[in-house]
């Protein structure tokens, strides 16, 4: 008797510590990945949140940008991380696009991670070199179509969101184009504004710097709404490619078996976090619109992502072996 209520004292303490350690989360630094290059969308929109989150629960967030393999790579070191809330994701469209595009990935996208929130998304921006003798999307197509074989897309790797945006351009407009893969977004736009590359649809904030200098020409966006921030450049679909539309999206994930206290903190601190005016308005800044979605709907949408992008893949023909 007197071993049964001590083996049950024991298992009662544990179980306050546990309660405690988690209503006392965080309690030391706390790892956010981006699995990008830094200076891409997800990068940004990652060290946004990132510094709320430091603000609001009084710890350190540190952004650990793990770049390769399109996202594998680091969406491959969370989703094996620890599952204490000191781990987390901000991962994009990519993440939804991977299993159908490589033939085997190492961790299961819907098993290994959890869901907290989708926290923004917004359309990406065609934009070529300024060297190219073209004003419009009408412009590009011809010299395209009477240059068949001489232009190079980048992208932050294969699978991302402007590799696919890319590809959908090339399908709907008939265009032979070469992709080419680089590790993050932000090398692909060093080299397209350094004149390796001829085009690139890629994220607002990263490119609407170079557009101002004159280092880059702006063309077209891939949402079916004009943006704010450039409102006289015509959606594709207003500019001819009817039903062309993309919107690229970041999310906040964590390892699988995370405590539901941990994820429930983290989706709060994620709302309060969007609805902040400076935190508008800098997503604002990058054409982009905080969601602030609850962990079930997100995980609604990522699978319904997944079915989406699974047959564009399929139809476009893309394989990663």
């Amino acid at each position: 008797m007197f071993w049964r209520k001590s083996w049950m004292a024991l298992l009662l303490a544990l179980g306050v510590a546990g309660t405690h350690a988690q209503s006392a989360y965080p309690n030391k630094p706390v790892r956010l990945i981006v699995p990008f290059a830094p200076g891409g969308s997800n990068d940004i929109v990652a060290r946004i949140i990132g510094h709320k989150f430091a603000e609001s629960m009084a710890q350190q967030f540190i952004i650990d940008n793990r770049g390769g393999a399109s996202g594998i790579i680091g969406t491959d070191l969370a989703a094996k991380a620890a599952p204490d809330g000191y781990t987390l994701l901000m991962m994009s469209l990519t993440l939804a696009v991977n299993p159908s595009l490589y033939k085997k990935l190492p961790y299961d996208t819907q098993k290994d991670l959890l869901p907290v929130s989708l926290v923004a998304s917004a359309p990406l921006i065609l934009v070529v070199h300024p060297s190219l003798p073209v004003k419009s999307l009408k412009d590009l197509i011809a010299h395209i179509k009477a240059n068949p074989g001489k232009f190079n897309f980048g992208s932050g790797g294969p699978g991302t969101t402007p590799h696919l945006a890319g590809e959908m351009l090339k399908s709907m407009a008939g265009l032979q184009m070469t992709h080419v893969p680089y590790k993050g977004g932000g090398p692909a736009l060093a080299d397209l504004v350094g004149g390796q590359l001829q085009l690139m649809l890629e994220n607002i904030p990263s490119t609407l710097p170079h557009v101002k200098s004159g280092k880059l020409r702006v063309l077209a966006l891939t949402g079916l709404t004009r943006s704010a921030l450039v409102p006289e450049v015509p959606t594709l679909d207003e500019a001819g490619l009817k039903g062309y539309e993309i919107v690229g999206w970041n999310g906040l994930f964590l390892p699988a078996a995370t405590p539901k206290a941990i994820v429930s903190r983290l989706h709060a601190q994620t709302v309060k976090a969007l609805a902040q005016p400076d935190i508008k308005e800098r997503l604002k800044g990058m054409g982009a619109e905080g969601v602030g979605s609850t962990p079930a709907q997100f995980g609604a949408f990522v699978q319904a992502e997944i079915r989406k992008w699974a047959r564009v893949v399929r139809d476009a023909g893309l394989r990663v072996e």
